[in-house]
């Protein structure tokens, strides 16, 4: 099977518009040309050799929350870790990656996001999440409780500034003071708001998200806020009813760490549709055991779990393709759901639109699992990358 133009990838087909039994995605350079059956492929390709049949294929994975892996953080001002941290989760299966600056002093920040832009302006990384410093001290979290404040909006405009344009993605706590002219000028400025890290009460951290408000991603749910409570539905409940009635995409870390599956069967039963599955991923996702770090703090890896000092879990170890098999293995979820969480929502929650399905005349990206979905290959920009 030649790369490049005329590639043909044949397989069971799952992405949003397309359920495929035994289909055909034809590619000519880095996009997708065609989507087709086998038999609708050689009808038009009489005399042609069929191509041979290589598993599961369904989009590239996009993973809009992610800090690093493999040994590489994306809080940092050395190009080329940021850059390994991406090429790891690329050849993973996550072909498309939103990089996460954490929390820090305020000029760390500001050159880790102008670092990350070289990346986004090359195409390495699809973009810049900032998850900080304006998060409620209440729910930290593994975000260093030093640098949190109020919304700033000088330090605001120079993180625009330095990302150039590719700043995706900024998570605010809503209850922080100085928050809705932040999320104004953030959304103004093409920024998705995203809500987190929050302590806030159920009607403010509603009335924060649209249709009301500007946010329409809930950073991690469940995670960083209060637990969910029939007396005190918090930010949980808040998140799953917006997503429910279309107003915002809530995130969902699927490492079978930080959410127990039960708990993600209820997020998916909810709002199946508006769940983008996550990684959250550190430097040692990929990695053994061991001392790592996120942001200014020290992070210890046992058993596979990661955690600060305090005890709080400091993001995740896994890949985005565990995360999607633990959605379908572990909560039942119905695989074109868990799909369509890897791929289509994330991308379309942060304005990826050339991403995230398999579609003639989008980016072609793909990847193949086999029956118990592990890996097999990863195909990005028309080219196999394993």
């Amino acid at each position: 099977m030649s790369e490049g133009a005329g590639l043909q990838v044949r397989g069971r087909i799952v992405s949003a518009s397309h359920l495929i039994d035994d289909g055909v995605v034809s590619i000519c350079g880095e996009q997708i040309e065609a989507v087709t059956t086998l038999p609708e492929w050689s009808a038009a390709h009489r005399g042609s050799e069929v191509p041979p049949y290589l598993g599961t294929i369904v989009p590239g994975l996009v993973d809009i929350h992610n800090h690093g892996g493999y040994g590489h953080r994306f809080d940092t001002t050395d190009v080329d870790e940021a850059r390994a941290a991406a090429e790891f989760h690329q050849r993973q299966g996550a072909t498309s990656v939103v990089a996460s600056v954490v929390t820090g002093a305020p000029d760390d920040m500001v050159a880790q996001t102008a670092t990350l832009r070289t990346l986004a302006e090359d195409g390495t990384v699809a973009g810049i999440h900032i998850e900080g410093p304006f998060l409620s001290e209440a729910r930290c979290g593994a975000q260093d409780p030093r640098y949190l404040t109020d919304p700033d909006p000088a330090l605001i405009e120079r993180l625009l500034e330095a990302a150039g344009g590719h700043l995706r993605v900024m998570t605010l706590a809503p209850e922080r003071q100085g928050f809705d002219a932040a999320a104004k000028l953030l959304a103004e400025r093409g920024v998705v708001v995203a809500l987190g890290h929050s302590d806030a009460e159920y009607a403010a951290f509603r009335a924060a998200l649209a249709p009301n408000g500007f946010g329409t991603v809930v950073t991690h749910l469940a995670n960083g806020m209060p637990p969910l409570h029939h007396r005190s539905p918090g930010p949980v409940a808040a998140g799953l009813v917006a997503a429910a009635e279309q107003q915002a995409v809530v995130e969902l870390i699927g490492d079978g760490v930080h959410v127990e599956p039960g708990f993600g069967a209820l997020v998916f039963a909810t709002a199946p549709d508006r769940v983008a599955l996550i990684t959250d991923a550190m430097q040692a996702a990929g990695l053994a055991d061991g001392e790592y770090r996120l942001g200014p703090q020290s992070v210890r890896v046992t058993g596979g779990v990661a955690r600060v000092a305090t005890g709080s879990i400091a993001g995740g170890t896994a890949t985005l393709r565990q995360c999607l098999r633990w959605a379908v293995r572990e909560c039942g979820v119905a695989l074109p759901d868990a799909v369509r969480a890897a791929t289509t929502t994330p991308a379309a929650a942060v304005g990826l639109g050339d991403i995230g399905d398999l579609r003639p005349g989008l980016r072609a990206d793909a990847i193949v699992l086999d029956s118990d979905l592990g890996l097999r290959r990863v195909l990005r920009r028309g080219q196999w990358l394993t």
